[in-house]
């Protein structure tokens, strides 16, 4: 109890950072806007042949105000200015200096703090060392007003030395004419092109997610961490002195409920970051680097769950958990699911780091992790509800046994060869050439059939018991897996149509597109005709007169993958795409770097600015400013022209029929606007 009270003085010293962070929560969920109450606006005072003054003004909206450089510490966020230096070209001249602020004492942070109204402007004297034309610059800042705090923000400032294209001035003036951008960058603008009555994509049901989250629950009560806790945990609470049988039941129903609520509180911080940016998550997804980490952290998993060590969250955690469990009531009971949560965590935790990297890479962000974390959370605590409605049910349930520690290793393989996913996604995106076709499988046959060999009993692992004798499920269990194995080597099978490697339905989206391949490379999907360039392909579509497909894709997009190596090669789809339209797939997550002259700031639909890097964030605000949608993949169709949408587009379509339809109906619309232009003419 003691150490709970010094706890609670802790909390209570930094109830400041509590508000802040509150603030900082209704400022990113408060009615679903996107707000943007400073504009930053850059230039350039010559003081001598080689220093300069770089200028920044911001603007600031009526009721905002952004904070000064110098806050004390435990304060709000400051504004901070650094600038790029990496080659050594200037020398920077003291420090940044800043309008003079309001000065107030604060009665949140509870000390004084400077702030700008309206406007401010800031001063930074430089040195040329080297020749240069411009100068780069990053502010992060932090704005309030009397209801809500932003998230700190950073922007990219560009300040030039010499008389500036139109091109730099898009990026220095923070004034962006959006029409010119999307000019240069594609051809054409928003206004150009005429939608479709509707262009929302239909999106993976939620539901789907939920099931799959409910079977990773499923999967993490047959563990040793979790399972034996079910009996033990449903006993406290019927079978507790002082309390009648239907307050046991009641307060068992409230311990599923906050199981439930743990899991969701998991998923909160992910809206935020879509909230601010909803190109957050599939650029996570699509992070070279992030993907290698996944690979490295699911093989660690992997051997967790062998037996050779085990994950554990701080004791100290455990020890305070356990203290709020005394507590009693409502509140005792959160902190006994809370402590569950934490305990079970070498079990539950891969399962959910799985959870989190597949939510990650599909197509409906934060909400699918949600709902798959909603689907986790009820199967976990659906059987400590249930069997306490019902205690005579626990009769039914398998003693805990050996068979516990085979599910976790049988896990085990399965985290090791979705480790190879991840680095999988990286080497296709980065195109370093590592992580084929063959050495993918090769990979896959060998960790699928040591699980064969494992499940005979030719295995064993640090916490396996001695095993006289096979018993039917490991046996069965065993040929399954064998038969899964034989499965994965058919896949070296070459298809003669397109002299590729055959494509397994069972690894679609898994395994790296089969044209990306060491003996039998294939530049495009299914060997047909593929546009990579926007510009390119439409110049070709107006020469042959066909109507245009736009494929927004990614290299580690699933349900790409899925599309291209099963619809696209039936007969009647690859005959609309090898003969009646024009193919242009756009990579949203291509790492390649943009020329300089393409990479311009540009405003997001929902408010906000973005700088285009790379062609993969070029395609991506594409697909965002013209058709509203984010979610890959997304084919549209457009005439010849490209500035009308031929017919309603869809995202991922595995009906054949349904996306025949789709390419049958946009091919009539093309051929009818076709006859009635010949026929004004």
């Amino acid at each position: 109890m003691q150490e709970w009270i010094a706890n609670n003085g802790i909390i209570k010293k930094n109830m400041k950072n509590l508000i802040l962070f509150i603030a900082l929560c209704i400022g990113f969920n408060a009615f679903s806007q996107i707000f943007e109450p400073v504009k930053w606006e850059t230039s350039v005072e010559k003081v001598s042949d080689s220093e300069y003054k770089l200028v920044t003004k911001a603007s600031i909206d009526a009721g905002w105000h952004l904070y000064s450089q110098n806050v004390p510490e435990d304060g709000p966020i400051p504004t901070t200015f650094t600038f790029d230096n990496a080659d050594g070209g200037i020398e920077m001249l003291g420090s940044t200096i800043e309008d003079e602020g309001h000065t107030v004492d604060d009665p949140v942070f509870e000390m004084e703090i400077t702030y700008f109204e309206n406007h401010a402007t800031f001063k930074q004297k430089i040195k040329l060392l080297e020749s240069k034309s411009t100068v780069n610059g990053t502010v992060e800042f932090m704005v309030c007003d009397d209801k809500r705090c932003l998230p700190p923000t950073e922007v990219d400032l560009v300040f030039s030395l010499n008389e500036t294209s139109a091109t730099e001035k898009i990026n220095i003036t923070g004034i962006i004419d959006n029409d010119a951008v999307n000019n240069a960058l594609y051809g054409m603008v928003p206004e150009n092109i005429e939608l479709a009555a509707s262009t929302e994509v239909e999106k993976k049901s939620l539901w789907t997610i939920f099931g799959l989250g409910f079977l990773g629950g499923l999967l993490a009560l047959l563990t040793p961490c979790v399972f034996p806790m079910i009996p033990l945990t449903v006993s406290f609470f019927t079978k507790s002195s002082g309390q009648s049988k239907s307050s046991g039941v009641g307060k068992a129903l409230l311990y599923g409920f906050f199981i439930l609520l743990v899991y969701l509180i998991l998923s909160i911080p992910f809206h935020l970051l879509d909230s601010v940016n909803p190109d957050i998550l599939n650029e996570i997804s699509t992070n070279v680097w992030l993907n290698v980490i996944f690979f490295a952290i699911f093989v660690f998993f992997a051997f967790s769950f062998f037996g050779y060590y085990e994950l554990t969250l701080p004791a100290s955690w455990t020890t305070k958990t356990t203290q709020g469990e005394n507590t009693g009531g409502v509140i005792g009971v959160f902190f006994m699911a809370l402590t569950l949560a934490i305990v079970s965590f070498s079990c539950t935790g891969p399962i959910l780091g799985s959870l989190l990297a597949g939510s990650l890479t599909a197509d409906g962000g934060a909400w699918q992790l949600t709902a798959g974390m909603a689907g986790f959370g009820v199967s976990l605590g659906l059987p400590f509800a249930l069997f306490a409605m019902f205690p005579n049910m626990m009769n039914a349930l398998p003693k805990s046994g050996g068979w516990l520690n085979t599910t976790k290793v049988i896990l085990g393989f399965l985290e090791l060869a979705l480790a190879f996913k991840f680095l999988s996604n990286a080497d296709l995106v980065k195109h370093w050439g590592l992580l084929k076709i063959e050495p993918f499988l090769i990979l896959w046959i060998i960790i699928f059939g040591g699980l064969a060999i494992y499940l005979f009993g030719k295995i064993k692992f640090p916490h396996d018991a001695l095993i006289k004798k096979l018993s039917f499920s490991r046996i069965s269990g065993g040929i399954l897996v064998a038969a899964f194995t034989i499965y994965l080597v058919s896949g070296f099978r070459v298809n003669k149509e397109t002299n590729t490697f055959t494509s397994l339905t069972l690894l679609s989206g898994l395994a790296p597109p089969v044209g990306y391949s060491w003996l039998y490379p294939s530049a495009s999907t299914n060997n047909l005709k593929t546009f990579k360039d926007l510009k390119e392909g439409m110049a070709y579509a107006k020469q042959v007169n066909k109507p245009i497909m736009i494929d927004f894709t990614g290299y580690a997009c699933v349900n790409c993958r899925k599309m291209e190596e099963h619809i696209w090669p039936l007969e009647k789809i690859d005959n609309y795409l090898r003969n009646e339209y024009v193919l242009i797939s756009l990579y949203v997550d291509d790492k390649k770097d943009l020329p300089a002259d393409e990479k311009v700031e540009v405003n997001r639909v929902n408010g906000g600015k973005r700088l285009l890097k790379n062609y993969g964030h070029k395609w991506a605000n594409f697909q965002t400013q013209f058709f509203k949608s984010n979610s890959q993949p997304y084919y549209v169709l457009l005439n010849s022209e490209g500035n009308k949408v031929l017919t309603e587009p869809v995202g991922y379509t595995p009906d054949e029929d349904e996306y025949a339809k789709f390419l049958e109906h946009g091919l009539e619309i093309f051929k009818k606007h076709r006859i009635n232009k010949f026929s004004l003419d």
